[in-house]
């Protein structure tokens, strides 16, 4: 989806939101923002491709490879969002509270668990698969977007087993005001 539906949505006048611009340089980063609009979801983010590559997760991300997360596709945001957090007004494209609730770094990578070129990345995107290794506060280890249905916004994000998967049920609401300790209350590593 291009930048242009992003600035299209939005009054800049009215909200503190960036305007959307694509950059050159990706750091490979990544955000979750809680986003209390007309319903609570989180909002998920990748540094991919010059702008953030973006996804709706409505009960948010999870930390259990049991739990399937619908993650719903939405426009491209600039990369400057990616630090965004404050309150939409109303009467804006999705008025609300946005807050971080998660951030750290990412890397792609392929079925032997090998980082991959942000080229390789894009072309797995558009083909409804993408492997990654997210390194954040909350959110550790691999995940995968996978689309459901070719053309169509509905993916899910799923977390793999792995050294930092957990069994127990996971809500993203329980974890909003932590961080490394969201880890050790799972039962993580204690070197870390």
């Amino acid at each position: 989806m291009s930048i242009r539906v992003y600035n299209k949505k939005r009054k800049f006048d009215e909200t503190t939101e960036p305007e959307g611009k694509v950059v050159n340089r990706n750091l490979f980063r990544f955000v979750v923002q809680r986003h209390e609009a007309s319903h609570l979801h989180y909002d998920f983010r990748l540094d991919l491709g010059g702008v953030l590559k973006s996804w709706a997760v409505p009960k948010g991300p999870s930390m259990n490879p049991a739990d399937k997360r619908l993650a719903v596709m939405v426009e491209d945001h600039p990369v400057s969002y990616i630090g965004f957090k404050g309150t939409i007004p109303e009467g804006n494209y999705g008025a609300g509270t946005v807050e971080i609730w998660d951030k750290g770094f990412y890397f792609p990578i392929d079925k032997e668990q090998q980082r991959i070129s942000e080229r390789q990345a894009l072309a797995l995107l558009k083909k409804g698969e993408l492997k990654i290794f997210l390194k954040g506060d909350k959110l550790e280890g691999e995940f995968v977007l996978v689309k459901m249905k070719p053309d169509e916004k509905n993916w899910l994000l799923i977390k793999h087993k792995d050294e930092y998967a957990v069994k127990k049920k996971y809500d993203s609401e329980q974890f909003r005001n932590t961080t490394q300790s969201a880890k050790k209350e799972h039962g993580k590593p204690k070197s870390e």
